[in-house]
């Protein structure tokens, strides 16, 4: 099947045309995206919880089941988002594949989760800065934040994408660091003798709480990965979106597997699980956070000062990365008529402004909501948008399996692609399972207890979410694709020089 071409290169520096964004993100662009998006608070300070729940043994394998799934989801991900390179990334593809009202749900779960994330970092910025300006209220480093980070999306992609590299270094570097000293440690290099493997024979070590424990850290694990995804949107603006997303997505995933395990077996062995400070660290007290604890006992000055300048970039890089995305969603739903025309408005560099600014004003409405009720009307908002990146993946795993058998019932060949998934269809139906797995059992405590309050708190996204595309599905009188009449038409990007 024929394939429109769309270029690049010299008209990506030129005033964009109406309603359309320029492909401003390079290779290394692209890669740090991908990285940053996955790198943050989760791995920081939430991991020595993981191992004091499960055991470096259970942590562990929880870890590399979750990233065997995020792995076929990127694959698949990137399949797509190689042959059909757009800003509505999930949504388009769940629209064009699926159904029209599929796409509609996704792509609103999608903005929503993360403008909502963006009034979630801005809480956090509150509490990070509190560390060292303790008298300064919260909303003051809130709304600085908010507005730095909306004039550094409001420049260009490639502002963006500069900024977002420089903030992952820094947590990229920060991993790097904590690995070798840690490995040094291991060894008895750094911070006296080594504790050997006694860590990982303790107690019931390496291996604790059973297969309950090990699927409480099942969904960590899973919340730690969400943001890998934001490629398939940075997509869209892309240099050259053929060959820097499935390298992007395939690299970058084995880097961050290497993180997230190392620094689960780096802490294994200098810290018993049943030490106090790992199960506490995870409630924000960065002083004890086991990067903190390791850095000390290496002998690093200033290790938490250290950390919490760490934690506030890796804040920073969510909000960032949370106004790009959803502001990217909010204007290609806005271009498929899935939103107010309004939003596909553009400014010189190329950025959606409208949909900028309304992302951004979400994220101060929840800030504020945070403000005067955060155990009320914040924390359902945040609630409602806890199991959209899972909804997301779903998504993604759909997509890609009525794509892939599309595109070859229309007589196309896989050779054309610039990009395939490897493991398909077993890549995404065990995806799609597994997704299921951690949206089922997201608080299965609360099912098994009774707790009825508690389920309707975990669960309520779900619902929401199933009645945003129900209704629309009604309205619009919208069926599934049959296979046959599905579009796998792709755009060719001609790479910039």
């Amino acid at each position: 099947m024929a394939q429109p071409t769309e270029t690049s290169g010299a008209a990506s520096e030129a005033t964009p045309a109406e309603g359309e964004l320029k492909r401003g993100l390079s290779a290394r662009h692209m890669q740090m995206i991908a990285i940053g998006g996955a790198i943050g608070t989760g791995l920081f300070v939430a991991s020595g919880k993981t191992i004091s729940t499960a055991g470096p043994g259970g942590a562990i394998l929880a870890y590399a089941l979750i990233g065997i799934m995020v792995l076929f989801l990127m694959q698949s991900l990137g399949e797509m988002a190689a042959h059909l390179p757009v800003p509505g990334a999930f949504q388009t593809y769940a629209a064009r594949y699926v159904s029209p009202s599929f796409g509609f749900a996704m792509g609103w779960n999608y903005w929503f989760n993360w403008a909502i994330t963006v009034a979630a970092e801005l809480v956090a910025v509150g509490e990070v800065m509190r560390y060292w300006f303790p008298d300064i209220p919260s909303w003051v480093w809130a709304a600085g934040f908010l507005v730095l980070l909306t004039g550094i999306n409001a420049l260009s992609a490639r502002s963006y994408g500069e900024s977002e590299f420089w903030l992952a270094t820094i947590k990229v570097v920060t991993v790097v660091v904590f690995l070798i000293a840690g490995i040094a440690m291991i060894f008895g290099i750094l911070g006296g003798s080594s504790p050997g493997v006694s860590n990982w024979t303790v107690g019931e070590a390496p291996f604790v709480g059973g297969a309950p424990a090990v699927l409480a850290i099942f969904m960590v694990a899973g919340f730690s990965f969400q943001g890998t995804e934001m490629i398939g949107v940075a997509a869209g603006e892309s240099e050259n979106p053929r060959r820097d997303v499935p390298r992007a997505l395939t690299s970058v995933f084995w880097r961050i597997m290497l993180f997230y395990i190392g620094a689960m077996v780096v802490i294994g062995f200098l810290i018993p699980y049943s030490d106090p400070n790992l199960l506490t660290a995870a409630d924000g007290n960065i002083n004890i956070s086991p990067f903190t604890l390791i850095f000390e006992r290496a002998g690093i000055a200033f290790a938490a000062a250290i950390m919490n300048a760490v934690i506030l970039s890796a804040v920073l890089s969510a909000g960032n990365s949370g106004l790009y995305v959803s502001a990217r969603m909010l204007f290609a739903l806005a271009q498929e008529g899935k939103a107010p025309k309004m939003f596909t408005r553009i400014n010189s560099g190329g950025v959606p402004m409208n949909a900028l600014l309304a992302t951004a004003a979400i994220g101060a409405v929840g800030f504020i909501a945070a403000l005067l009720s955060p155990d009320g009307a914040y924390l359902w908002l945040v609630n409602v948008s806890g199991l959209a990146g899972f909804i997301t993946w779903v998504g993604i795993a759909v997509a890609h399996y009525r794509f892939r058998r599309a595109y070859l019932k229309q007589g196309n060949s896989l050779k054309d692609l610039p990009y395939v998934a490897p493991f398909f269809p077993a890549g995404p139906i065990i995806a799609f399972l597994m997704c299921l797995v951690v949206i089922g059992g997201q608080n299965y405590e609360a099912f098994l207890s009774g707790d009825w309050a508690g389920v309707l708190s975990s669960y309520i996204g779900l619902p929401v979410i199933i009645a945003v595309w129900l209704v629309h599905r009604v309205v619009t009188r919208d069926r599934l694709i049959p296979l046959e009449q599905i579009d796998v038409s792709g755009i060719e990007v001609k790479a910039s020089k």
